[in-house]
C-alpha cells in the first residue's frame, strides 16, 4: 500500500549509539540541585573546619651512639690506651623500643604533669592551652601515687587580677578565693599564683582535666612514631601530633633527656661497681702495708742495723731478677684470688675490668659478660621473665661465666707452678749466698713483702684513677641532630582535602539520587524511549502545558500550539493518498489520563484554523472527557443515546463547541452495555455522516489495556494515534502498542507524544532559539525543579 511504504519512510530511526552530550544534558538539566549540593557541602566543610581543633606534628632527630661505627668521639681518643670506652654495637631496634617504653614515658608524663591538661572554655568548643602559656600557675601539693591516679575536673574563672571562682564540677559549688591562698578541690590540695592578668582574661573560664597517669602514658605512647630516618645509620626520627605544638615539644624534649639519663646510668654501673671494689681492696692493702712497714722498723729497731751491705756480683743480680719475678707472680695471684672471691660472692655482680691480670681470655670474656650484663638488667626493666630475649642472654651469662672461672682457674695453677719454680731457684741462689748473715736474710724477706703490698697498693690506686676519669667522660646514648619543633600549618583537618571532598561529596550525592532514579525510572520520557521499543512511525511531540486542561486559539503561538500545527502537517503527509477525501481518525492510548481527549480537541481546533470542517466524536463512552474539556453542559442526547435507540436522528446529537470551530457529538450517558452498543452497525452511520458532511472526523476513542471497545471500531479508521504521554506510561505497557502494529489490529498505526518537558530538550522551539512557548516557561525555578510529572 502506498500509504503504509510513506509511513515507513517517514519513519525516523537514528543509529542506536551513546550519545554523550544527550547524557551530559540529562544531568545538566538538574543543574540547579548540583549547585544546591556544592553549597550546602561547602558551608558544612566551613563549620566542620571552623569547630574541629588543628593538630600540629612535631618531629626531632637523634644520633644513636654506635661504638662499633667509629668508636669514641675524637676528643675522647687519648683515653682508648686507658681501656676507657668500647662496647658493643647497640641494636637500633632495642633503642627504638626503650623510646617507645612505658618507663620512660611515665617519667616524662610525671616531670611535665602531663596527666593535668588545661582548657579554654569557648561558646562551642574548648581549646586546649599548654600550662607555660596559662594567665595563672597552679602548684599541687602532693604529688604522691594517689595524685597520679586521680580523675578529676573543675573549672577557674578569672574575675580580676586579685580573685578567681572555682567550681566543682561534681557538687556544682562556686567558690571565690584570692590568688595565693591554699584551695582545695576534690581532696586535691594546691595554689593559684597569677602570671599575666590582662583585662581580655577577666570572666574567662579555664577547665582543669586530672587524668590517670596509666591513661595518660599509654595515650602518648600510642601517639609518638619512632622511625629509622636512613637504612644504613643509626639517626632516628621522632615524631608527635597534638592540638598544642608547643606541649609536643616540651614532651619530645623531655624524652630525649630522660633517655640520655637513662642510659648515662646504665653506662655508669661498670665503673661504680669497680669503683667500689679497688676501694675496698686499698682499704685492705693499706691495713697490710702498714703491718709489714712496722714490722720492718722494729726488726731494724732491735737487731741496730742501720745498713745493709750490698750483694755482690752475679749472685745479687740474678737474686733481684728472681726476686721481682716472684713479686709479680704472687701479685697475679692475689689478683685473680680477689677476683675469684669477688664472683663467688655474688653471680649477678658485674666484674672488675682493667685490673692487670695477665691473661687477654680472661680480659676479653669480662668484658664481654659485663656488656651482656648490663644489657639484660636494661631490658629486663621493660620485659617479662620470660622474654625470650632475656632467657638468651642468661644463657650466654652462665655460659661466659663458667668460661671466665675455668680461666682463672687455670691461670692461677700456672701462676702457682712458676711461682714454686722462681722459689726453688731462690733457694738455689740463697744456698750459693748462705754465708750472709742471718739477720741480713730475715731483713730481705720482710723487704720483699713490703715491695709486694707496695706494689699491689700503688697498682690499684693507679686503676682508680683510670675509673674515675672513665666515669667522668661518660657520653650519652643519643647525640640531639635537630631539637623538636615542627610547622605552623596544622596537618589535620587539612583544608584543602576537606573542602575538595565536600565538593566532590555535594557533586556526587545529587548525581547519585538522579543516577538512580534514572535507574529505578520505567517511565516513557522521549521519543529515543519510543524508538528503542517501537517501530512505529512517530509523527508529533506535543510538550507540557501549565495548564492540562488548555484549548488553543487561533492567536497561540507557544510552543504547545506549534506542536498540534506540526502534527497536523505531519497527519496530512500520512494521509497523502486521501487529499481530496474526507479523513476518519482514531486517537487511543494504552491507559487512562494520557491526554487523548485534551489532543482531541486541539487537534480538532488547528483542523479547524485551516478552514476545514470537523467533526469531533467522543467515543470513550465510559468515561467521557469532551463535555469537561470543552466547558460545555453534557448532552441528554449524545453517541450512546443514538446507538441505542434507532428513532434518534443523527443531527439531533450534533452540537457546536463553545468556540464554534468544530462540531461535537458528546458521548452521553454512560451505558451499561458498551461494547455492544458500539458494534450494532449505528456507530458505522456516524463515521459515514461524518465523512459526507466534514473535512475531518475525529474520534476520542477508549484506552486498549482497559477494554475492548477501540478494536471493535478500528477498522474504519483512515488514521490512528496512538497517545504516549511522556513521564507518566510505563515502559513495560509498550509491549501493546507494539503487538498491536505488528498484528495489524490497528490500521495505519502513528504515535504521538505527549507531554514532554521543553526544559529536558524534549519537544519544539527548545533548541532553535525562536521562543515559541517562552511566555509558558515564565515559572519559578523552584516549581520548575520539582515539577517532574
Amino acid at each position: 500500500m502506498p500509504n503504509k511504504n510513506k509511513s515507513q519512510d517517514y519513519m525516523l530511526v537514528e543509529e542506536e549509539s551513546i550519545n554523550i552530550r544527550q547524557e551530559i544534558e540529562k544531568y545538566a538539566f538538574y543543574w540547579k540541585w548540583f549547585i544546591l549540593g556544592a553549597i550546602v557541602s561547602l558551608i558544612t566543610a566551613y563549620v566542620y573546619l571552623r569547630y574541629t581543633p588543628n593538630t600540629y606534628e612535631v618531629s626531632t632527630t637523634i644520633l644513636i651512639d654506635d661504638e662499633s661505627n667509629g668508636g669514641l668521639p675524637t676528643e675522647l681518643e687519648a683515653f682508648e690506651e686507658l681501656g676507657i670506652g668500647g662496647g658493643n654495637k647497640k641494636n637500633i631496634e632495642n633503642e627504638m623500643g626503650i623510646l617507645k617504653s612505658r618507663s620512660l614515658m611515665t617519667q616524662v608524663v610525671k616531670k611535665l604533669e602531663l596527666n593535668i591538661s588545661y582548657f579554654k572554655e569557648g561558646n562551642v568548643r574548648n581549646t586546649e592551652i599548654y600550662r607555660d602559656e596559662l594567665p595563672f600557675k597552679v602548684s599541687f601539693f602532693v604529688k604522691d601515687s594517689i595524685f597520679f591516679e586521680r580523675d578529676t575536673t573543675f573549672t577557674i574563672k578569672i574575675l580580676s587580677d586579685s580573685t578567681f571562682e572555682l567550681a566543682n564540677s561534681k557538687t556544682n559549688s562556686r567558690v571565690s578565693h584570692k590568688y595565693g591562698k591554699n584551695v582545695q578541690v576534690q581532696n586535691a590540695e594546691m595554689i593559684i599564683t597569677p602570671v599575666n592578668i590582662s583585662s581580655r582574661e577577666i570572666n574567662t573560664t579555664y577547665i582543669v582535666n586530672i587524668d590517670p597517669l596509666k591513661f595518660v602514658t599509654n595515650n602518648y605512647r600510642k601517639n609518638i612514631d619512632v622511625s629509622l630516618l636512613y637504612k644504613k645509620a643509626s639517626i632516628l626520627e621522632l615524631k608527635l601530633k597534638s592540638p598544642v605544638k608547643l606541649k609536643a615539644q616540651r614532651i619530645l624534649d623531655e624524652l630525649i633527656r630522660q633517655y640520655n639519663k637513662d642510659a648515662i646510668e646504665y653506662k655508669s654501673l661498670i665503673g661504680n661497681n669497680t669503683d667500689k671494689f679497688i676501694n675496698e681492696r686499698l682499704a685492705l692493702i693499706e691495713e697490710d702495708l702498714r703491718k709489714v712497714d712496722k714490722t720492718a722498723e722494729t726488726f731494724k729497731t732491735t737487731n741496730k742495723l742501720t745498713d745493709i751491705p750490698l750483694e755482690t756480683g752475679i749472685v745479687l743480680k740474678t737474686n733481684s731478677i728472681v726476686e721481682k719475678e716472684i713479686i709479680d707472680l704472687n701479685t697475679q695471684l692475689k689478683l685473680v684470688n680477689y677476683v675469684s672471691e669477688h664472683m663467688n660472692s655474688n653471680a649477678q655482680r658485674l666484674i672488675p675490668e682493667n685490673l692487670g691480670i695477665n691473661s687477654s681470655d680472661v680480659n676479653s670474656s669480662s668484658t664481654q659478660y659485663n656488656t651482656i650484663l648490663l644489657e639484660r638488667n636494661r631490658i629486663a626493666q621493660s620485659s617479662g621473665k620470660n622474654n625470650p630475649v632475656l632467657l638468651n642472654l642468661d644463657a650466654q651469662l652462665a655460659q661466659l661465666r663458667s668460661s671466665i672461672t675455668q680461666g682463672l682457674s687455670n691461670l692461677k695453677h700456672s701462676l702457682s707452678i712458676s711461682l714454686s719454680q722462681a722459689r726453688s731457684q731462690e733457694r738455689t741462689i740463697d744456698s750459693q749466698i748462705s754465708s750472709a748473715p742471718r739477720k741480713e736474710r730475715e731483713f730481705r724477706d720482710i723487704q720483699r713483702q713490703q715491695q709486694i703490698i707496695e706494689t699491689l697498693y700503688l697498682f690499684l690506686l693507679k686503676k682508680r684513677e683510670e675509673n674515675s676519669i672513665s666515669l667522668a667522660v661518660t657520653v650519652p646514648n643519643a647525640k640531639l641532630i635537630d631539637a623538636a619543633d615542627g610547622s605552623n600549618i596544622a596537618v589535620s583537618p587539612k583544608r584543602k582535602m576537606v573542602y575538595g571532598m565536600a565538593l566532590l561529596l555535594g557533586l556526587l550525592v545529587p548525581f547519585g539520587i538522579i543516577f538512580l532514579s534514572f535507574l529505578l525510572d520505567n517511565k516513557i520520557h522521549n521519543q529515543e524511549d519510543l524508538e528503542d521499543a517501537l517501530k512505529t512511525p512517530i509523527i508529533g511531540n506535543i510538550p507540557k502545558t501549565l495548564d492540562d486542561n488548555k484549548i488553543l486559539t487561533k492567536s497561540d503561538r507557544g510552543n504547545v500550539a506549534e506542536a498540534f500545527r506540526m502534527l497536523r502537517t505531519n497527519m496530512n503527509f500520512m494521509l497523502g493518498n486521501l487529499k481530496e477525501q474526507p479523513k476518519a481518525i482514531y486517537i487511543t492510548s494504552t491507559v487512562p489520563g494520557e491526554g487523548k481527549t485534551f489532543v482531541a480537541i486541539n487537534l480538532a481546533t488547528v483542523l479547524a484554523m485551516s478552514n476545514k470542517k470537523v467533526l469531533l466524536i467522543g467515543a470513550d463512552v465510559r468515561k467521557p472527557k469532551v463535555a469537561e474539556y470543552l466547558d460545555m453542559t453534557t448532552a441528554t442526547n449524545g453517541l450512546t443515546v443514538f446507538l441505542a435507540d434507532n428513532s434518534i436522528q443523527i443531527n439531533q446529537i450534533i452540537e457546536t463547541a463553545k468556540n464554534g470551530d468544530f462540531d461535537v457529538i458528546q458521548s452521553g450517558m454512560v451505558p451499561p452495555n458498551p461494547s455492544e452498543l458500539l458494534i450494532n452497525g449505528r456507530f458505522d452511520e456516524v463515521l459515514n455522516y461524518g465523512k459526507a458532511h466534514y473535512d475531518y472526523v475525529i474520534v476520542d476513542t477508549a484506552p486498549v489495556n482497559m477494554v475492548t471497545d477501540t478494536l471493535q471500531i478500528a477498522s474504519k479508521a483512515d488514521l490512528f494515534i496512538y497517545l504516549v504521554r511522556a513521564n507518566y506510561l510505563d515502559k513495560r505497557l509498550l509491549e501493546i502498542p507494539k503487538k498491536l502494529y505488528k498484528e495489524k489490529r490497528i490500521p495505519n498505526m502513528t504515535v504521538v507524544i505527549n507531554g514532554t518537558d521543553v526544559k529536558k530538550g524534549y519537544g519544539y522551539g527548545n533548541g532553535y532559539g525562536y521562543g515559541y512557548g517562552h511566555e509558558e516557561e515564565k515559572k519559578s525555578w523552584f516549581k520548575r525543579l520539582t515539577n517532574r510529572s
